[in-house]
């Protein structure tokens, strides 16, 4: 008779392939407790041995500085067992407990918390869907306060695999616990700035704490991608140790998922097929363990997007292009040709603006339903297909100066020059005739485009910073006095008209994120 979670040979025939309990020893660190089925098979349940390919699985399930939370959930990609199949996708909701509270105290819990982490390592990218199942079971297992009282953890693989079915994705599925809405109301239009990033193959490092929020943010942005979670994952952490770098078998990269979308009415989603080309490749990490840090800096990995919550990584500037600090909505850029080539041009400046206002200005109606369709996490990511499948038709009118301009010209050369680009652009697209090249925000420079650059850069700029602390300066003083008297204030209204009107006569052509004397890729003029 047949298993309720296995096919008739024995093999899942759900997503599910493993429950993991990671657990703190006091000796021995982070460390496998329980896997069913084994982690390597023959093994028993409880066995601590791990695949080579899975050897950072316990320090990924149970984060650095996992002790400051009382739980906690990370989501993290493991490589393929073997050198074939696709990414492991996994969910570890972590728990501390008070030992004395436990109903059976094991000879080996000797402090006075115990830390254990619950995984679940699927074929499928079912991030929320997953946490939201694992959550409960988690919470269970620490209320029985008796670790050794594994049935739970038995019942919950045959319990997924049969609720979750076969190996299709639907898109409800995929995004849940996923919100471009909040992502846009906390980045605003540094959203479009994340999104060139990763088009353009950048090692981009996003940074907080705890590890929720990190991943959260993280895939996020992925999403924004047409089909990117759905497809375009599979080989995003397949990574050669330096030994292996002779090896005939190559890595993959994560690419965004341009290909055949446009081999079908444009209409239809995404469905990225972007070949395989055994190349130097582009990691996917939602979380990055310490252990891991290694990869940043080995010159089999041409870029990356990985999250971290230990300061190291975000002080090591040298080892990635952009930092992402996700508290303060912060994207420090550190190479001053890139700032330049992502600032935004008029045309972006109007899409973002465009989507910070829907998502504004819905806040509290329909949404609070999730019925909602302008300004709701749909709509969002519909307006960035839209743009990405407008940009890649541009792409293919390189005489059309002023179309490329409104995407930003240099932006398009080097997208042009990234292996995403050149692999989608070695396929045909008989679609591409449905597609209008133009910006879906080109137009005429107006009085409102002037207003919305010079809002932006006095926002993001260092200029904009520094008069801003000059005017804070001097409202201060103008306040303490009573009056604008003396050498002090006078000249600091002095420093800051002067930097006003300097700034004033060129802001048509600043941009953020960029040296002091920036220009937009557009020129910012009619």
């Amino acid at each position: 008779m047949e298993k309720a979670g296995h096919g008739v040979e024995g093999a899942p025939r759900g997503p599910v392939l493993h429950i993991v309990v990671v657990g703190f020893h006091h000796k021995k660190g982070c460390q496998v407790e329980f896997s069913y089925p084994p982690l390597v098979p023959g093994d028993g349940h409880d066995s601590h041995s791990l695949p080579e390919e899975w050897k950072y699985l316990p320090f990924l399930a149970l984060p650095d500085g996992a002790h400051n939370y009382q739980e906690d959930t990370v989501f993290f990609h493991l490589p393929p067992r073997n050198g074939s199949g696709t990414t492991v996708y996994g969910v570890s909701c972590y728990r501390q407990i008070e030992a004395k509270a436990l109903k059976v105290r094991q000879a080996d819990v000797t402090r006075e918390t115990v830390q254990k982490s619950v995984c679940v390592l699927s074929k499928l990218p079912l991030y929320g869907l997953l946490q939201a199942k694992l959550q409960l079971i988690t919470h269970a297992y620490f209320e029985e306060k008796d670790f050794s009282q594994i049935s739970i953890l038995k019942e919950l693989y045959e319990h997924m695999n049969s609720s979750l079915g076969g190996t299709s994705l639907e898109g409800s599925q995929v995004y849940l616990g996923l919100s471009p809405r909040d992502l846009v109301l906390h980045f605003r239009h540094k959203v479009l700035i994340l999104f060139k990033l990763i088009l353009l193959e950048k090692k981009v490092l996003f940074y907080i704490s705890p590890v929720n929020k990190l991943v959260g943010v993280l895939m996020t942005v992925l999403s924004l991608f047409p089909g990117m979670i759905e497809h375009g994952l599979g080989d995003c952490s397949q990574y050669r140790p330096r030994s292996s770098v002779s090896e005939e078998v190559g890595l993959q990269e994560s690419r965004p998922p341009v290909d055949d979308s446009l081999s079908r009415p444009a209409s239809e989603t995404c469905s990225p097929n972007l070949g395989t080309l055994k190349t130097e490749g582009y990691l996917c990490l939602p979380y990055m363990a310490l252990q891991q840090h290694h990869l940043l800096s080995d010159v089999t990995v041409r870029g990356f997007i990985a999250g971290a919550t230990n300061i190291l990584f975000r002080q090591q500037k040298h080892l990635s292009d952009a930092v992402v600090e996700v508290e303060e909505a912060l994207v420090q850029i550190h190479d001053p040709e890139l700032r330049k080539l992502l600032s935004p041009t008029t045309a972006d400046l109007r899409f973002v603006d465009h989507l910070v206002k829907h998502v504004t200005e819905n806040r509290d109606d329909v949404f609070l339903d999730g019925t909602g369709w302008e300004g709701g996490d749909e709509w969002i990511r519909a307006q960035f297909a839209v743009y990405l499948h407008a940009l890649l038709a541009a792409t293919l009118h390189l005489d059309n100066e002023k179309m490329l301009a409104d995407y930003g010209a240099t932006f398009v050369t080097a997208w042009r020059n990234t292996h995403n680009y050149r692999v989608w652009n070695s396929n045909r697209h008989p679609a591409l005739a449905e597609i209008n090249p133009n910006h879906p925000f080109q137009g005429q420079y107006s009085v409102a485009d002037m207003k919305l650059r010079f809002s932006h850069s006095v926002q993001n700029s260092e200029r904009g910073k520094r008069i801003g602390n000059a005017v804070v300066t001097t409202s201060r003083n103008v306040v303490q006095t009573g009056k604008a008297v003396g050498q002090s204030v006078g000249g600091a209204f002095s420093s800051a008209k002067t930097a006003v009107s300097s700034w004033l006569s060129a802001f048509g052509t600043s941009s953020p994120q960029s040296l002091p004397e920036p220009h937009s890729q557009d020129g910012g003029k009619p």
